[in-house]
């Protein structure tokens, strides 16, 4: 698992390709670099959960297994021939990854995809990201880690109104188990990142991924997946759920501890009720706006940590 020690002269010097680079350069720089995993996971969530309203409105046409075959398919195509990576000189551990990798973005978007299908938006990404809030308190080695955790805790429960009874319980089931595979998402991303260059591992879990799930997505929607409207709606959930968002998380995942990452990812229910409110007209009420304020300080605090202990680290003469 991914942890804090992440950062440590070690492992970091194990990075063959380049992640440690930024914050060795001077202080101007070193904060544009402290900053910049930060900006690219908030730039992911927002293309992700602006993707997953769209997916809510193409599941009358295609069903929510059909939606996930189009995402992974197409993104697996896109991701494939941009990276062109190469499939000679990686270890077994490097393709165990990978396909580990996959296995749990398959996972992840199948069961995600069942749970909206069956509740609102906001309500189940609120709840998968229990997922990323598990994993911020395990991976963590700091005692105020806990803490930021625990404020984003209570603001996923109160933007689920104190409680989850009135949803449907298999709707609820889904998402858990989405923020489970979210979890181990998070962790063998990163290790991906540190395994291949640029987003070459990527391309290849995206691409078992939809080897994976296309059969699924055949047996539910057949041929409804090859109707024009269809495909072009599937496609542009692709770019917004799939290639943007996960290339930008790589990427920051190699410069961001995964606890710290995971703190991040209590936005995503802030980002999901805009979204809706925008995409599906889903208007939110008084305590949820609350929440999103409790979910964002809590983020924010998990910054300012990240940040701090690099500068700390720098004044210290540690790497």
């Amino acid at each position: 698992m991914t942890t804090p020690s992440a950062a440590t002269p070690s492992t970091a010097s194990g990075q063959a390709h380049g992640p440690a680079a930024p914050a060795q350069s001077g202080a101007p720089g070193g904060r544009r670099g402290s900053l910049g995993p930060v900006g690219l996971v908030l730039a992911g969530g927002i293309s992700v959960q602006f993707g997953g309203a769209l997916a809510v409105t193409l599941m009358p046409r295609a069903g929510a297994l059909g939606v996930v075959t189009l995402r992974l398919l197409v993104a697996a195509v896109v991701l494939m021939v941009l990276c062109r990576p190469r499939l000679r000189g990686h270890s077994r551990a490097d393709w165990g990854t990978v396909i580990v990798f996959g296995l749990a973005m398959a996972a992840m978007n199948g069961l995600f995809y069942q749970s909206v299908a069956r509740i609102p938006l906001g309500p189940a990404v609120t709840l998968e990201v229990l997922g990323p809030l598990a994993l911020s308190v395990l991976a963590s080695r700091r005692a105020v880690n806990l803490v930021w955790a625990a404020l984003a805790l209570a603001g996923v429960f109160l933007l689920g109104g104190g409680g989850f009874s009135g949803l449907d319980p298999l709707g609820v089931a889904f998402a858990l188990a989405a923020g489970a595979m979210w979890a181990a998402y998070i962790v063998f991303s990163a290790r991906t990142g540190r395994r291949f260059p640029q987003a070459d591992g990527l391309a290849l879990a995206m691409a078992v991924a939809a080897v994976l799930f296309l059969p699924l997505g055949v047996l539910e929607s057949g041929t409804k997946l090859l109707d024009p409207t269809t495909f072009a709606l599937g496609a542009a959930v692709a770019v917004l759920s799939s290639v943007l968002p996960y290339t930008l998380e790589l990427l920051a995942l190699r410069r961001l501890p995964a606890s710290t990452f995971a703190i991040l990812m209590s936005l995503e229910p802030a980002l999901a009720a805009t979204a809706g409110f925008l995409v599906l007209d889903q208007a939110l009420a008084a305590t949820e706006a609350a929440a999103i304020a409790l979910v964002i300080a809590a983020s924010m605090g998990a910054v300012r940590t990240q940040v701090g202990r690099g500068r700390a680290r720098k004044a210290t003469g540690g790497s």
